[in-house]
């Protein structure tokens, strides 16, 4: 991954951000005092605005704004941007108040922040359609050869061609299978790569041999090493990882995570749960004080019973927990061990109302104040359906790895309600494991926003 000049153009968008932040800080003093000697007391000196350079320069360092610079995606660049921002206006604000020497007029830093933060994103902007056009020529594509033709290295190829912006252009293959030399792209054999990229100048050599290949993997490795070519060894694992998987190293030991999850590290944790716990009690206080008591009235009118339901269903690690909802049915003995369906004689008319709008699920909030449930996550289910659909797909009790959610995402996208439909549940458990591997904190807050805009305008597969 080798950009061309890549240091001279992070060198130079350092610089112009570094002139846009010290230029705004210029406008908002003049605009505000003018050359007057009325600036509300606060000296400005040589020595602010190093500090000032100083901490941009560190936190845009810290969210690694410049990096990758031609690699890295639009959103990924925007995100970054916005977090130096943050960071950059929070670090000058905690120096205001607690350095004594840095005192700035807060209707300085106000007016300087509304200079340059327009510019800055509109530079990001700029410089994100620019880079569109011309990214292929301002990357300095690396030369390297695959060892092994194989559907493997073919994949390699197929990847590398597809994605131009990562630097490389594959030259061709080494492969000692008879009937592929000649083909084209094949070079020669695998005795012959070394002599090649000495003489062609490629300084990268990708080896996709198969695995029963190892003692000429160690041999082209070694080989590799003396004449100073990097050497990156493909492992054949497409059989058991179907998509990007997480590398750690043990030592000296490759250890491979057939996915990454978000959630393992603690800190994500810590968010999730400060998420969920204010988000819940909000709802208590604003809603469920009022509502339970109405809803308590309602279904006691209907029908004999109480007024919650609890039914043990599947929690994170297959624990099982008393899963709370407001009656919708009258009493029965099915109700552990048979899904609801379109005008099931079981629900009430007040019980219609709430599934349809989904608020018999909110009792729930106090599942996720318990520690036993979270706001957005996999639907949780009853035993005997963890058991039955666990035993007919695979990847099933991966969901599991969360807490399960009052909604998810899943749910927004439609996979709802009844699952009798042939590969819906599939499709739920696909959404429910995409959702684990890509979890964040916006992701989550998108799918709450998603999940009130479906209650306001109601849901086809509610039932």
């Amino acid at each position: 991954m080798i950009e061309s000049n890549s240091t001279y153009y992070k060198t130079i968008s350092i610089l112009i951000d570094l002139l846009l932040v010290n230029l705004a800080g210029y406008l908002g003093y003049i605009y505000l005092y003018g050359n007057s000697d009325s600036n509300d007391g606060h000296q400005f000196s040589v020595l602010h605005i190093l500090l000032i350079n100083f901490v941009w320069f560190n936190v845009t360092q810290i969210t690694k704004l410049y990096q990758d610079m031609f690699i890295k995606d639009a959103i990924p660049t925007i995100k970054q941007s916005f977090w130096s921002l943050f960071f950059f206006s929070v670090v000058i604000i905690i120096l205001v108040i607690y350095l004594r020497d840095f005192s700035i007029s807060y209707k300085l830093l106000i007016t300087t922040g509304l200079l340059f933060t327009p510019v800055f994103f509109a530079g990001k902007i700029g410089f994100l359609l620019l880079r569109r056009s011309k990214r292929s020529k301002l990357i300095n594509y690396k030369d390297v050869v695959i060892v092994g033709a194989g559907p493997l290295g073919q994949d390699l190829k197929s990847y590398l061609d597809k994605n131009p912006h990562l630097g490389y252009k594959v030259v061709g293959f080494f492969d000692d299978a008879l009937e592929k030399l000649g083909q084209r792209y094949i070079l020669g054999n695998v005795d012959e790569c070394i002599d090649y990229v000495k003489d062609s100048n490629v300084k990268e050599i990708y080896c996709a041999l198969p695995d029963r290949a190892l003692k000429k993997i160690d041999v082209l490795m070694r080989q590799a090493d003396k004449a100073m070519i990097r050497f990156k060894l493909v492992p054949d694992v497409k059989d058991y990882f179907k998509k990007n998987v997480m590398v750690q190293l043990y030592g000296h030991l490759p250890v491979l995570s057939p996915r990454t999850e978000p959630l393992e590290t603690l800190s994500n944790q810590v968010i999730k749960r400060i998420f969920d716990v204010v988000f819940s009690i909000l709802v208590v206080v604003l809603v469920m004080s009022w509502l339970v008591p109405l809803m308590a009235i309602l279904i006691k009118m209907e029908s004999k019973g109480p007024v919650f339901f609890k039914q043990l269903r599947s929690g994170k690690d297959n624990q099982s927990f008393y899963c709370l909802k407001f009656r919708s049915m009258y009493v029965n003995g099915e109700a552990d061990t048979k899904q609801a369906t379109p005008k099931d004689v079981r629900v009430t008319k007040i019980g219609a109302f709430m599934r349809k709008s989904s608020i018999d699920e909110m009792p729930q909030f106090f599942n996720v104040l318990l520690g036993e449930m979270s706001v957005v996550g996999p639907r949780p289910h009853m035993l005997q359906h963890t058991a039955e659909y666990s035993a007919l797909i695979d990847q099933f009790m991966v969901r599991h790895f969360l807490l399960p959610g009052i909604t998810g995402w899943a749910q927004v996208n439609g996979f709802r309600g009844e699952t009798r439909e042939d590969g819906s549940m599939e499709e739920r458990v696909k959404a429910d494991i995409w959702y684990l591997e890509n979890w964040s904190l916006l992701l989550d807050l998108k799918i709450t926003f998603l999940t009130i805009w479906q209650v306001l305008v109601g849901h086809k597969n509610a039932n």
